[in-house]
């Protein structure tokens, strides 16, 4: 995909891509994120498939939340993306049609068509989950976070508790070829620092919400000191 390319390489294409400067609370999310895109980029057996798609779309709207201006958003996303030869619209793509496939099906048939690895899904649910059915592919923590998401979009799930439904992403992970204790321990990562993420927004906003109070009622003091 990316050849030879360092990480300075991605860094520097990244930057040329988006010469913005990130807000500090997302910062982290961004250099992580295009590390890990980096390391993918020059892993051999790994394809983008549905899970990857999924999971690299909702781990970044996750933990760019609250993220100013909203604007950025989609430069950002293609920037980290393309730095590292990944298809932003492609992956966008895949991640939104294999997401409006599960929806309005029961957690069972998404369940006998993760299984059977794409077989009987809708497209393109069927063609991104093709490629689990060779022997080998490297896993990465985005395919966790995907199957997660995709089985959290199925009809009646919203009634389910959430560490059933951590259990069955468990399960279907290891059968159709995901490390059940790779699997366990990336998801419980990632709820725990969406967490944690979330507790950070609603700070910051907190904290913005108070500056833009004090400086309202400060104008109201000067003009009323005017007068």
């Amino acid at each position: 995909m990316t050849g030879l390319r360092t990480i300075a390489d991605s860094k520097r294409a990244f930057h040329a891509a988006f010469p913005y400067v990130i807000p500090s609370l997302y910062r982290r999310t961004a250099d992580e994120l295009l590390v890990e895109l980096h390391l993918l980029s020059h892993q051999t057996q790994f394809k983008s498939n549905a899970l990857f798609a999924v999971g690299l779309r909702q781990v970044f709207t996750a933990f760019t939340k609250g993220y100013r201006p909203a604007d950025h958003l989609p430069e950002l996303f293609d920037a980290l993306c393309s730095c590292n030869g990944f298809n932003a619209q492609q992956l966008n793509s895949v991640a939104e049609g294999s997401e409006k496939a599960v929806a309005g099906h029961s957690m069972e048939e998404v369940q006998t068509w993760l299984q059977a690895k794409g077989d009987g899904a809708p497209e393109p649910l069927a063609s991104g989950l093709a490629d689990l059915a060779g022997e080998q592919f490297h896993y990465s923590r985005l395919m966790a976070v995907g199957l997660f998401s995709l089985l959290s979009s199925a009809q009646g799930v919203e009634s389910q508790d959430p560490e059933e439904l951590c259990k069955t992403t468990h399960s279907i992970g290891e059968q159709i070829g995901l490390s059940r204790p790779r699997l366990e321990k990336d998801l419980n990562l990632y709820r725990s620092n969406l967490e944690k993420m979330a507790q950070a927004v609603e700070l910051m906003e907190e904290t913005l919400a108070s500056e833009r109070r004090k400086r309202e009622r400060q104008a109201s003091e000067s003009k009323q000191t005017q007068d």
